[in-house]
């Protein structure tokens, strides 16, 4: 299911303050690195956890409909299902009212289910006929995001620092995999 980035987190799960803290850098000369380092470190720990650290909004796409009605999202934790929206033949959008479903915000993976005898409505579209909008994250504040992935931030943040520019850097620290590992999704 392809998914596209709305509207991006407004701050990253550790400040520049705690990485060069972290890292023990004193002077402001590194600041812009050590910043795009955070926001690419945030983005490994996400797709390494299969998580959406803070608070964001994607919209996801599906061709049609899945046979059994239930619908698999890809973004989690998701802390709402914005909009529901089936394209027509014309390519205008028209949302599903909440009412026809109900959104399972607590799973993993988060799920839309149809209530009762009701059925989706069929896309006229070929493909991507189905828009989903969903905010994820854990919150929208740093300190929502679970520490043990805040720690897996402030080590790839150090790790690359230390080696940047490196022909051949050495591996990712064991400590970085044995704090995201647990927050991994396992599907049998």
């Amino acid at each position: 299911m392809p998914s596209k980035l709305i509207t991006p987190p407004t701050v990253e799960p550790v400040t520049l303050a705690e990485a060069k803290a972290h890292m023990r850098v004193s002077h402001a000369e590194e600041d812009q690195l050590i910043s795009t380092l955070i926001s690419t470190a945030r983005r490994i720990v996400e797709a390494r956890s299969g998580l959406v650290l803070l608070q964001q909004v994607w919209t996801s796409y599906l061709d049609d409909w899945p046979e059994t009605g239930l619908v698999e999202l890809p973004l989690a934790p998701a802390m709402s299902v914005n909009t529901v929206a089936v394209f027509g033949e014309d390519d205008v959008a028209a949302s599903i009212d909440p009412a026809h479903y109900y959104a399972d915000t607590t799973s993993r993976p988060p799920r839309l289910m149809l209530r009762g005898s009701r059925v989706w409505a069929k896309p006229g579209r070929i493909a991507n006929g189905i828009a989903i909008t969903v905010t994820a994250g854990f919150g929208s504040a740093a300190s929502s995001v679970p520490e043990p992935l805040r720690q897996a931030v402030l080590i790839l943040v150090a790790h690359w620092f230390e080696h940047r520019g490196a022909a051949d850097p050495p591996p990712l620290p064991l400590t970085f995999d044995t704090l995201v590992r647990p927050w991994r999704e396992v599907r049998l």
